[in-house]
């Protein structure tokens, strides 16, 4: 049995904050916690007209892989719910593929 994970593309990262809410809304969380974090860096002049400004989706202790809505047939819910379409999930082996040759792309397990 091949082991699941999440596949995050940070480049295309919007900073929405929809992964965060939805795992809130799904969990119920307390203010402030949550299974996905959005941390903003930036931004910061990094060269002429060249700018650091990115939103990296960050999975927390408190991630399930929402274990149960998977058992159920459907995706996490910050997959489901992201607008820029940058968080995938599958098994872990064919989302390591889909990393090569990519920039700024992180690979998440259980």
């Amino acid at each position: 049995m091949s082991r699941n994970g999440l596949l995050i593309d940070y480049h295309y990262c919007t900073g929405c904050l929809s992964c965060d809410f939805a795992c809130n809304q799904e969990f119920g969380f307390p203010l402030g916690q949550s299974g996905m974090k959005v941390a903003q860096h930036g931004p910061w002049l990094i060269g002429e007209d060249k700018w650091e400004y990115l939103f990296v989706p960050a999975v927390t202790e408190l991630c399930t892989l929402c274990s149960k809505r998977v058992k159920s047939g459907k995706l996490p819910t910050c997959v489901q719910h992201c607008q820029a379409a940058v968080i995938t999930y599958g098994p872990l082996e064919e989302l390591a593929k889909r990393m090569v040759g990519k920039t700024k792309h992180v690979l998440f397990s259980r």
